[in-house]
């Protein structure tokens, strides 16, 4: 554990059967140096009863002993193995009330954008429950008609790097198994970081009428001389009128005609 049980009845404790300083107190108790000296004073944590944090297991004599024979020791929890794992969340993650409006939208868009995410990946990342995530990917929610794909990342239902995690361990997944992966599918599986390394790709004209610019990089435009005019007859090569009037000529002498 980071911290003491009953952080602030353990610092009444501290206060009133030690003399630790303030400072020392703070740090364990994970409080501020004033809300300490407040305890002392008698202004905070009033009706407070202390918690023994020696016969509680939390703290030795020999560390108390050491913190106040050196104002710069800090205090160490004692090592307590039945509460090894006890910081890990279990079930899914919790979501305040004023966001589970938003968890459907933001399940829809992981399911729209990142359909390789397993059901317990998305259940983790957002806060949500299986039974739900299959109604969305089956569109039998009863609110599917007016749910809008948002972004969890966005709606603060989870960090970016989480998202970019849960990605990269599906894409490891699908590269295990050996299923075969579009371009798309690509695109989707890249993290953001990795995709905005990535150099931009040339852009196609949205109408015709661009195509006589279009080019695939501004090198070319770069190079290409300005005073070099370019007219019908040079760009398709047609020849003279009067080599056309000389064969009009010459096939009326034919005399087989």
């Amino acid at each position: 554990m980071s911290g003491p049980l009953m952080a602030k009845a353990t610092a009444v404790w501290l206060v009133d059967n030690t003399t630790i300083s303030f400072k020392q107190i703070a740090d364990f108790t994970g409080m501020h140096e004033l809300e300490i000296q407040g305890i002392a004073d008698g202004d905070v944590a009033a009706g407070v009863k202390g918690f023994d944090p020696i016969a509680n297991n939390q703290l030795t004599q020999e560390e108390i002993d050491k913190a106040e024979n050196d104002p710069l020791h800090k205090l160490k929890l004692k090592f307590n193995p039945a509460a090894v794992g006890e910081e890990k969340r279990r079930g899914p993650r919790y979501t305040p009330l004023s966001k589970r409006q938003d968890r459907p939208n933001a399940i829809l868009w992981l399911v729209k954008f990142h359909p390789e995410l397993a059901d317990a990946q998305i259940a983790k990342l957002v806060g949500t429950t299986k039974p739900t995530i299959q109604t969305i990917r089956e569109r039998t929610h009863w609110n599917i008609s007016n749910m809008q794909p948002i972004d969890p990342v966005a709606l603060g239902l989870c960090k970016q790097s989480e998202l970019d995690a849960a990605v990269q361990k599906a894409a490891a997944k699908k590269a295990k198994e050996g299923e075969p992966m579009d371009d798309e599918a690509r695109r989707r599986l890249l993290s953001t970081e990795q995709s905005l390394e990535m150099d931009p790709e040339p852009k196609m004209p949205t109408a015709i009428e661009g195509l006589e610019t279009f080019s695939l990089s501004g090198d070319d435009a770069e190079e290409r001389d300005d005073n070099e005019k370019y007219d019908a007859d040079s760009f398709f090569n047609l020849p003279d009128s009067s080599d056309d009037e000389d064969d009009e000529e010459d096939d009326s002498d034919d005399p087989r005609r």
